[in-house]
């Protein structure tokens, strides 16, 4: 697909972040304002891990997977 601005290991690397953020956030670990931020912030980092397109990196025309 050619709106797949993302290689393998960067959606990974997402993806586990995302999975690390939320559960800070939503299992109490960090509690507050900041979980908060991190129960909405760690949607970001999953969202565009799954989906493999990364809406700064079409911004600024970069992308770590190979052009096609």
């Amino acid at each position: 697909m050619s709106f797949i601005n993302e290689a393998g290991w960067d959606r990974i690397v997402r993806v586990i972040l995302g999975i690390i953020l939320l559960y800070l956030g939503w299992a109490g670990v960090v509690s507050g304002g900041w979980g908060v931020f991190l129960k909405v912030i760690g949607f970001v980092p999953l969202l565009t891990g799954l989906i493999g397109w990364c809406p700064l990196y079409s911004l600024f025309k970069f992308r770590t997977n190979k052009s096609s």
